[in-house]
């Protein structure tokens, strides 16, 4: 075992280098989804601001349009078989924790555990499928631990609770301009909001003399049950189209799925520490997400996910009192099935920490990706067909991403 005082300092290895990998993973999830961490920082007051800036490079191609309904793109000149269809984004987070008496901590966190935004456009052959989709999170928490004495260690009860608001558009293309004389861009807009209430839990034990700890945290899900929002069909005529030249109000509900995750480290010899992470996520339960007018269904929003499963494993290392490091590699299993483009990625970190005194720690670092590759095509969930509008194929694609983080304690 490693001595208390060979290992010490090797918690701001753990703190501060032990970088979040998962900058893009399956579903809607980025920047790792929900982070507790913080709260196990051994200052009595630390607030913590991390920034990752995340560029994705997805691109499609041999589309074909396989719906003659909304005229067939491919035979329209001027509309491309392949489209670049990921963008860059931020994934934000900012913490504040505070010790209260010997025994409990809590902290307060706001990130944005979830998001996506794809941007082929209008002018290639699967835009009756997509032209823009974006969706945006904003997420507000209170978690609190209450530890006490277990044999040579600490025990910890996590909980808390989160709100979470999301919203969001989508646009496809219904007829091709072309087809109604230029009159209109012929694309059709689902605009929504929502928001809801969600609870965290879970347990950990921790022996600091050792950089040793494991957690398990349960995430639950959040229900969106009032979804609202409007379908803008003001751009497609009514005599082509019998909802065309309205706006059309619009409820639906859904949830985020709930996750569980198993975080484990430990110092492995002097100034060395191994951490590793396995998380499951629910992201099955979002399938077809429908919306109504009246008890009609209007239009819907059509994932098709799988589980997610992200695994991580990685070793730090304390250079010296200032710097330390770590590198990490991350699988996330693709949550895209029959159709999309979330498919199995690999992703491989480098971090740094810079400690110029006890009270600031500044971090960065890197993450190279790879996205594998797949194809898209129409299939069946919940005994409805889905995906009919295009099929196209993907190769492995790049990932980077960087993250900067700065955390102030005393």
């Amino acid at each position: 075992m490693v001595s208390k005082k060979i290992s010490r300092g090797l918690l701001v290895v753990a703190a501060g280098c032990a970088v979040q990998s998962t900058a893009l993973a399956g579903g809607l999830e980025r920047g790792g989804g929900y982070n507790v961490d913080l709260l196990f920082d051994p200052s009595r007051f630390a607030v913590e601001s991390t920034a990752t800036f995340v560029m994705p490079q997805r691109k499609v191609k041999n589309v074909r349009d396989i719906n003659p309904a909304n005229g067939n793109l491919n035979a329209i000149p001027g509309y491309s078989t392949e489209a670049d269809d990921a963008e860059n984004y931020w994934s934000p987070r900012i913490g504040a924790k505070a010790s209260i008496g010997d025994a409990a901590d809590c902290m307060f966190d706001y990130s944005q555990p979830y998001g996506a935004h794809t941007n082929p456009g209008a002018r290639w052959a699967g835009a009756s499928d997509n032209v823009e989709t974006k969706v945006n999170s904003d997420n507000y928490a209170v978690t609190c631990s209450y530890k006490f004495d277990m044999g040579p260690g600490k025990f910890r009860v996590i909980g808390g609770v989160n709100y979470l608001e999301m919203d969001g558009f989508k646009e496809r293309l219904l007829l091709p301009p072309e087809a109604i004389g230029f009159a209109r861009t012929g694309i059709g807009r689902l605009d929504l909001e929502g928001d809801g209430w969600g609870w965290r839990a879970g347990v950990a034990y921790e022996i600091p003399e050792y950089a040793m700890r494991a957690s398990l945290m349960y995430y639950s899900q959040v229900k969106l049950d009032n979804i609202t929002g409007t379908v803008d069909l003001t751009q497609v005529p009514s005599a082509v189209h019998p909802l065309g030249g309205r706006i059309i109000p619009v409820e639906g509900s859904a949830a985020m799925p709930d996750a569980l995750e198993l975080k484990v480290q430990s110092g492995i010899a002097p100034d060395w520490l191994a951490f590793g992470s396995v998380k499951w996520t629910d992201w099955s339960q979002l399938q077809r997400v429908v919306f109504y007018r009246g008890g009609t269904e209007i239009t819907s929003l059509d994932l098709g996910y799988r589980d997610g499963w992200t695994i991580t494993g990685g070793i730090g290392h304390k250079f010296n009192d200032q710097w330390s490091g770590a590198v990490s590699v991350t699988w996330d299993r693709g949550t895209s099935q029959e159709f999309g483009t979330l498919s199995d990625t690999w992703l491989f970190t480098a971090g740094v920490a810079y400690s110029p005194n006890q009270n600031v720690e500044i971090r960065l670092a890197g993450v190279l990706g790879i996205l594998t590759g797949g194809e898209s095509r129409p299939t069946v969930i919940d005994g409805v067909p889905v995906g009919r509008e295009a099929t196209y194929e993907y190769d492995s694609d790049l990932v980077a991403a960087l993250s900067t983080s700065l955390k102030v304690k005393f």
